[in-house]
């Protein structure tokens, strides 16, 4: 089990983004929206993590939620299979411990690796 999130499993570029959120389908899980695009390549699949400002003001909490939720999916990405775009998108107004993330990340995870 590879357990890292190198940068090729990051999403980035506007490009890829706005595709994403364009053709994207969306769920919700517990603390997490997210919206994935399957790709017709079998390159790794690519997250990014978003925690909205206008819920955390301040960016150390910002910023603790978004490890949460890299770690959580790093420690199951095996689950989700390779060619996915996702972006997760954190939702709840307080802080979720680690271990409800990681539950919510597996039940996500789950979902989108039946919907192939």
């Amino acid at each position: 089990m590879d357990a890292t999130l190198p940068k090729t499993e990051r999403l980035s570029g506007t490009k890829a983004v706005s595709e994403l959120f364009g053709r994207g389908k969306s769920g919700v899980c517990g603390c997490l929206r997210y919206k994935y695009l399957r790709r017709a390549d079998d390159a790794p699949s690519r997250i990014v993590v978003s925690v909205p400002k206008r819920s955390f003001k301040r960016a150390v909490k910002r910023n603790l939620l978004k490890r949460r939720i890299r770690e959580a999916y790093r420690r199951q990405k095996d689950i989700l299979g390779p060619g996915f775009d996702v972006v997760f998108i954190y939702i709840l107004p307080s802080l979720a411990t680690y271990d409800e993330v990681f539950a919510d990340m597996t039940s996500v995870l789950k979902e989108l690796s039946g919907n192939e």
